[in-house]
């Protein structure tokens, strides 16, 4: 049986669970995070708009955002500073 040289390295610095992020969502936005964390997004910061709350998750160079209804957006036009 032959061993395995390559194993699979998880890239996530933390569990998402564990995030001090991750307490704040709604769990609409919740299941949404744990969706897109499977192509590689991580929760990086909550965002307060108006008394909303928005989750903006980074994947490379790439950024989803998360309404409290738990809608994603792979294309918001957000500015990060």
């Amino acid at each position: 049986m032959p061993s395995q040289k390559n194993p699979i390295l998880n890239r996530r610095k933390e569990v998402p669970e564990q995030s001090i992020w991750w307490s704040k969502l709604s769990l609409a936005q919740k299941f949404s995070a744990s969706s897109l964390g499977r192509f590689g997004y991580e929760l990086s910061f909550i965002r307060n708009n108006e008394g909303h709350s928005l989750a903006v998750l980074r994947s490379d160079s790439s950024i989803a955002v998360i309404t409290e209804d738990g809608e994603i957006n792979t294309s918001p036009t957000i500015k990060i500073r």
